[in-house]
């Protein structure tokens, strides 16, 4: 759900280069202030049951049209049914943190201790609150978040960032006036910023993975213009209880593969920290709205039941994993014959 492509000069403006070095250094916090028009900023927060029955997405933002279409969202995807919803409010409506992750939308609030939700006409209500510290992509200067020194350039299309590959969770939500409880369930947090989603990617997360109770994947591949012509960009981390793996465009890693078919996504990719195969098998799911540059578009068909097969090798060639992902989101979406045609950089 998260990549980068290159943009005109409205997007992300800050005020001066102290805050926009604090801004690349926290990619939890809000990017949007002193920016106008033709930006968009969401937070992915995914709250998975202890007993995987319930898989929700709540996805709170705000969008600042080119033609005066601004308005603060909260979308919604019920991952067991595949029911979604876009609830809009005034963009007065909305606040967030430049610091840290804190947004209100509406009555409704996320913060890094949890999530109190008031969603109309009693869609989701209550409190859910995080039980552990929110385990980031790691931040350092040469390589801010899990975009790498790419975070540093400041005409980016959409810019990513992972804020808790995975934290417990406690509480309940009445959906539909009926209670859910989330006591022993796994949260997940990523997020996107910036003008638009790429015209064609693909990406996929879980942190379900049979094998390694503690272990997250997150992945995408995308078209990424650049300059005049256009390659196809990928970061993909796998984080296990012993370590952080990486593939990333910018770590000189390489793909062996990519296809796609109706029926699933089968990628490998190999680099200096070994060697991983990925077979994400497709499901429907439901539709959510992405930014264009003019609209909040329906057009992202995203599932949360999706099961991915993950087998890593390390660098030494030790199979370190050959598990199954699942209660996994998958999005593959836009121009996917022009994703597989173009090469990578």
């Amino acid at each position: 759900m998260g990549t980068f492509v290159p943009s005109g000069p409205t997007l992300c403006r800050v005020r001066g280069p102290v805050q926009r070095v604090r801004s690349v250094l926290r990619p939890d916090g809000y990017h949007g202030r002193g920016v106008r028009s033709g930006f968009f900023e969401g937070w992915y927060v995914k709250l998975v049951s202890a007993d995987r029955s319930a898989p929700w997405a709540v996805i709170p933002g705000v969008f600042l049209g080119t033609d005066g279409d601004d308005h603060a969202f909260v979308q919604v995807l019920d991952g067991s049914t595949g029911r979604s919803w876009y609830l809009r409010y005034d963009v007065a409506d909305f606040w967030a943190s430049p610091d840290r992750f804190d947004v209100r939308v509406g009555p409704s609030r996320f913060t890094e201790r949890g999530v109190d939700l008031d969603l109309p006409d009693g869609l989701l209500r209550g409190q859910v609150a995080f039980t552990d510290p929110l385990d980031p992509w790691p931040v350092t200067l040469g390589s801010p978040g899990i975009m790498g020194w790419y975070s540093w350039v400041p005409f980016m299309e959409c810019y990513h960032g992972i804020c808790s590959f995975g934290h417990g969770l406690a509480g309940s939500l009445e959906v539909d006036g009926a209670p859910v409880s989330f006591d022993g369930g796994r949260g997940y947090l990523e997020k996107d910023w910036g003008q638009a989603f790429p015209a064609g990617y693909v990406w996929v997360h879980s942190n379900h993975l049979a094998a390694d109770p503690d272990a997250c994947l997150t992945a995408s591949v995308a078209l990424i213009p650049w300059l005049r012509g256009s390659f196809r960009g990928f970061i993909v981390g796998l984080r296990t209880r012993d370590r952080l793996y990486r593939w990333a465009t910018y770590t000189g890693a390489r793909e062996t593969h990519l296809e796609i078919d109706d029926a699933h996504v089968r990628w490998g990719l190999t680099g200096p920290d070994g060697r991983i195969e990925l077979v994400a098998e497709r499901t429907r799911g439901g539709l959510l709205h992405a930014p264009v540059r003019t609209s909040m578009h329906e057009r992202v068909e995203e599932t949360l039941d999706a099961r991915v097969h993950v087998t890593l090798h390390d660098a030494g060639g030790r199979r370190v994993l050959d598990t199954t992902a699942g209660v996994a989101a998958l999005e593959v979406v836009g121009d996917l014959d022009r994703l597989l045609a173009v090469g990578t950089r």
